[in-house]
C-alpha cells in the first residue's frame, strides 16, 4: 500500500499515457491493418485502465480517510471519460479513419461522417451546439455549487453574504468561505476555474462565429 501512496501521481500519469496509446493502437490495428478483432483488445484495455484509476483513487481514500486533490483529479477524469470523452473519442475515431484512409488510399468514412464534417464547418451550427453545452454546464454548475454552499453555510442570509463579499476567494482556504472544509473548497474553486474557461470558449463560437468557421 505504501507503494501506491508514494507513487500515486506517477501511476495515474502512466495509466493516462497508456490509455491514449491504447486508443491510437485501436485505430492503427482497426483501420490501417484491418485487424478489427485485435483492435477490440485495445478498447478493453482502455476501459480496464479507467476502472483501475477509479479503484486506485478509492483505495487511497479508504487508507487515508481523506478526499484529497488526487481523488478530485481522478473523479474529474472518470466523469469526463464517461460523458464528454465519448464524443471526443468519436471525433478522434473519425479523424483516424480520415488520415489512415488517405494513407491507404481507401475510403473509410461513411456518408454520415461526411455529413457531420460538413455540418461542423457551419458556424451557426457550432455556435448553437456550444451555447447548448454552455447552458447545460451552467445549470449543473449552479446546482452543484448551491449544494456545496448549502452544506457549508447555516442559512440563506449567510450564502447571500458570500455573494456580495468575495474576499474569501483571495484567502485561498476554506476558513470564512461558504465551503464546509478544504476538500469542498478545492472542488468548488477548481470547478469554478474549469467552468469559466469552458463557458468563455463555448460562447466564443457565438461572439466570433466567422473565426470559428
Amino acid at each position: 500500500m505504501t507503494f501506491f501512496l508514494d507513487y500515486q501521481w506517477e501511476i495515474f500519469i502512466l495509466a493516462e499515457i497508456l490509455s491514449l496509446i491504447s486508443l491510437l493502437l485501436f485505430g492503427f490495428f482497426r483501420y490501417f491493418l484491418g485487424r478489427k478483432h485485435v483492435s477490440f483488445i485495445f478498447i478493453i484495455t482502455f476501459l480496464v485502465l479507467l476502472i483501475l484509476e477509479a479503484l486506485l483513487g478509492f483505495l487511497i481514500y479508504t487508507h487515508t480517510g481523506e478526499f484529497s486533490t488526487f481523488q478530485i483529479v481522478i473523479t474529474l477524469f472518470v466523469i469526463y471519460a464517461c460523458t464528454f470523452g465519448i464524443f471526443d473519442f468519436l471525433r478522434l475515431d473519425r479523424w483516424m479513419r480520415r488520415k489512415i484512409g488517405k494513407l491507404r488510399n481507401v475510403e473509410l468514412l461513411t456518408e454520415k461522417d461526411y455529413a457531420i464534417l460538413e455540418r461542423n464547418k457551419n458556424p451557426k451550427y457550432l455556435a448553437k451546439k456550444y451555447r447548448i453545452s454552455a447552458s447545460v454546464h451552467l445549470l449543473i454548475f449552479l446546482l452543484g455549487q448551491s449544494l456545496l454552499w448549502f452544506i457549508g453555510t447555516s442559512d440563506l442570509t449567510e450564502m447571500v453574504s458570500y455573494l456580495t463579499d468575495y474576499s474569501w476567494i483571495e484567502a485561498g482556504t476554506a476558513a470564512n468561505s461558504p465551503y464546509a472544509n478544504e476538500t469542498m473548497y478545492a472542488i468548488g474553486m477548481l470547478w469554478g476555474v474549469i467552468f469559466i474557461i469552458d463557458f468563455i470558449y463555448s460562447m466564443s463560437y457565438t461572439v466570433f462565429p466567422s473565426e470559428k468557421s
